[in-house]
């Protein structure tokens, strides 16, 4: 069963409300409020995660939508640059709406299978310094995103076996 969580996140003092959905497609997305394209990537059994960004910390891989980039072009890009990973396949997992004051935006999560395409270095953008692949079940001692962030993980994991 698709689910609809509604929560909140803080970042540097900002508290936003977020309200993530399941989804099986983008297709109800409105592309022009969409900003991000991030991925629960697995290497094997193993979930990549990333260290680095604004907030220091490590988290899932992917990034910001360029003008005239498809979401999917998106998400193989950023893992590939932040991780000097290749994505296989993909899955949409399901997307979170995010409200901060008016501001309005949508960022969507998938399942990625993914393979090294070279050694990691860092990414061009100098925001990950460091990849590493982790058991699933142990995310949270790196990242613990309250509900929300259960249910990417858990979904993740469940699609995972539909490849």
């Amino acid at each position: 069963m698709l689910k609809t969580i509604n929560s909140t996140m803080t970042v540097a003092g900002k508290t936003s409300k977020v309200i993530y959905h399941d989804t099986n497609d983008f297709d109800e997305v409105d592309p022009g409020k969409t900003t991000q394209a991030y991925g629960v990537c697995f290497y094997g059994d193993n979930m990549l995660i990333g260290f680095g960004g604004k907030k220091k910390s490590w988290g899932l891989v992917g990034g910001t939508i360029k003008a005239g980039e498809t979401f999917v072009d998106t998400l193989k890009r950023e893992i590939a640059e932040e991780s000097n990973m290749e994505v296989l396949k993909y899955m949409p997992i399901g997307y979170q709406e995010v409200i901060y004051n008016e501001k309005y935006k949508i960022q969507l999560r998938y399942v990625c299978l993914v393979k090294p395409i070279a050694p990691f270095i860092k990414d061009p953008d100098g925001s990950v310094k460091e990849i590493k692949l982790i058991d699933p079940k142990d995310y949270k001692k790196y990242f613990d995103w309250g509900k929300v962030g259960e249910r990417i993980i858990k979904r993740a994991i469940d699609l995972k076996s539909k490849f």
